[in-house]
């Protein structure tokens, strides 16, 4: 299955094509309804605009998606935005695009232009990284198998997020969901064995 990739932070960009002023805003989000609460923000703050377009794709797997050319000819922005955010494989993420119209008309293939370079202009501005899902765990250990839990831990691919030194050792740890079969194993049979707590 092909990992979806995210942006790492907000960019907000600004380019001139013909007079015309687009204003890119990305925004990392991973929730339906904070997308359309940005949207509406986007929207609001610039509500003195000639249009605020919009694509978005949510989910693990890029499932939710969703486009608007708010007033421009249809198919001339919201589309394109969103066919630049499928084409990096992009997930959990927003865009919004305010124009500010210059008084040239672009026609229906200068708008897909000039929305698509305004999408890749801005993500070529943020970090893009692949999306990994992890399990989070946490255990007691006593300080006679420390070492030995630690050692297995790490060898297994999860990486030890938290240590706590009291009367016995309480870890918290995590693992990519592609790996956590092996180290919910590991940390089962050493419950069964009693030498820790989950």
């Amino acid at each position: 299955m092909l990992k979806k990739k995210i942006i790492s932070f907000d960019i907000i960009n600004e380019i001139k094509i013909s007079r015309s002023v687009f204003i890119t805003h990305l925004h990392p989000e991973n929730s339906l309804k904070s997308v359309k609460d940005y949207i509406s923000d986007i929207s609001r703050d610039y509500k003195d605009a000639n249009h605020n377009c919009w694509a978005y794709i949510i989910g693990d797997q890029g499932k939710i998606q969703h486009c608007s050319d708010a007033g421009e000819p249809s198919g001339t922005a919201g589309r394109p935005m969103l066919n630049v955010l499928r084409k990096h494989d992009l997930t959990n993420v927003v865009a919004v695009i305010t124009r500010y119209f210059g008084g040239v008309k672009l026609g229906i293939r200068g708008l897909i232009d000039a929305y698509s370079r305004s999408v890749e202009e801005a993500l070529s501005k943020t970090e893009i990284s692949t999306l990994v899902r992890k399990s989070e765990y946490n255990l007691n250990v006593s300080y006679d198998l420390l070492d030995i839990v630690k050692h297995n831990i790490y060898k297994l691919g999860a990486e030890i997020t938290n240590i706590d030194y009291q009367e016995q050792v309480a870890i918290s740890l995590s693992v990519e969901d592609e790996r956590k079969q092996e180290v919910e194993t590991y940390l089962k049979n050493l419950q069964a064995a009693g030498k820790i707590r989950m």
